[in-house]
């Protein structure tokens, strides 16, 4: 039996290093480029190089009190803590991280993001009590054209680093609206107001939940889906997103 061990130890030993080999030679031909600046990757990097992720404009939201995000909230809809994990500018590289993710179909970026950003939020206490990670939901006909729903792919990226249980199918989407793109803040609430439901309440009761979204403007999606969550008994409620873009 120890003989089998060996010999099998040895066979994925060599197989691992003719992966490796083959991976490096195909990295040869189809260079693994990073999304944001187009240089060649190295081994270990996913999606975007390290000096674009080092250089990512980051927010430190969670290490300041009474944030932007946090403000958007104010006299709305009473939360826990809300952040970012970088600031979103139309024409610049890190445009492409959002566009590849919500219409490039490249769900990875978006697990990938996650985990950095959980990574960041984890060397702090900012987060340590949360029980669910809960994705701002899409429509089911939506979440069909597109594949997946680019919020749940960041929720399972920051789950690798932050602890709470994902809960994916409690929170939903009643009905499908129109874009929120080219609508003021006032138009973005009536359009989200009454959308959102929660199928079982008593999961969520006495629970801290943690939302998440891909990017926040005005914040009505989210103030929406605070207030339907809220509506659960004695829950609580905090917010981080990928993005914040100011209007």
């Amino acid at each position: 039996m120890k003989a089998v061990n060996k010999a099998l130890k040895i066979f994925n030993m060599k197989n691992t290093r003719l992966i490796q080999l083959f991976n490096d030679f195909l990295s040869i031909i189809y260079p693994n480029l990073c999304l944001c600046c187009d240089k060649v990757m190295i081994t270990g990097e996913k999606y975007i190089c390290t000096t674009c992720i080092v250089g990512l404009p980051r927010t430190h939201y969670h290490l300041t009190k009474e944030n932007p995000v946090e403000q958007l909230f104010w006299g709305r809809i009473p939360i826990e803590k809300a952040t970012s994990f970088f600031t979103f500018q139309k024409g610049s590289r890190y445009q492409i991280i959002m566009h590849y993710l919500k219409y490039k179909g490249l769900r990875g970026i978006g697990v990938e993001m996650g985990r950095i950003f959980a990574a960041e939020l984890n060397k702090t206490s900012y987060f340590n009590d949360i029980d669910f990670l809960v994705p701002v939901p899409l429509h089911p006909k939506k979440e069909r054209k597109r594949g997946y729903n680019q919020s749940l792919a960041i929720v399972e990226g920051m789950a690798i680093n932050i602890k709470g249980k994902i809960v994916s199918d409690n929170l939903h989407r009643k009905s499908h609206t129109e874009s929120q793109t080219r609508k003021g803040r006032y138009e973005r609430w009536e359009n989200v107001s009454t959308l959102f439901g929660v199928y079982s309440p008593e999961e969520f009761n006495g629970k801290h939940i943690l939302l998440i979204d891909d990017v926040v403007t005005t914040g009505s999606t989210l103030e929406a889906c605070a207030q339907t969550l809220k509506n659960c008994k004695n829950t609580k409620v905090s917010i981080a997103t990928l993005a914040f873009a100011s209007i």
